[in-house]
């Protein structure tokens, strides 16, 4: 089996400390994808990966390396659903998993979402990112990290 990996959605990714800090404790290789150069650790274990600007540039470069032994940080609901199919695990930002069982009805009111905003409802966004949310994303990558080692 492969070794685990770490492949980051980096535009708007709030916890790159967080993934860093588990990825030195656990010798994990990290590739922080984004569309434009991001300051990143000068380590052996972090790749900073620049895509061009093309629309989705970042999502498919992922897409395309997920799989067995991958582990995905994403917000992105359709590139989660592309990674699962590939068979990488996929964790959001606040800690929450993606699974193949949630992925349908994420993308169901991904979308009942975007009909009401497009039809002029003003609805909130997500929450704003707080403490707990780090703190439930590094118990959750260092789970999924585990778990991935044990095969």
């Amino acid at each position: 089996m492969e070794s685990p990996r770490i492949l980051v959605d980096a535009d708007a990714c709030p916890v790159k400390e967080e993934i860093y800090k588990v990825a030195f404790r656990r010798g994990v290789a990290v590739s922080v994808v984004s569309n434009m150069r991001l300051r990143v650790p000068e380590h052996p274990l972090i790749a900073r990966v620049v895509v061009g600007d093309g629309f989705d540039a970042a999502d498919d470069w992922i897409a395309e390396q997920a799989g067995p032994g991958a582990v995905v940080i994403t917000a992105d609901i359709l590139l989660a659903d592309r990674c699962l199919k590939a068979g990488a695990a996929v964790l959001g930002p606040t800690g929450k998993p993606f699974t193949l069982a949630s992925i349908g009805s994420a993308i169901a009111t991904r979308a009942i979402m975007a009909d009401l905003r497009a039809g002029g409802d003003v609805i909130g966004g997500p929450a704003p990112f707080a403490k707990a949310d780090r703190s439930r994303f590094l118990q959750a990558l260092d789970e999924v990290l585990v778990r991935l080692a044990r095969g």
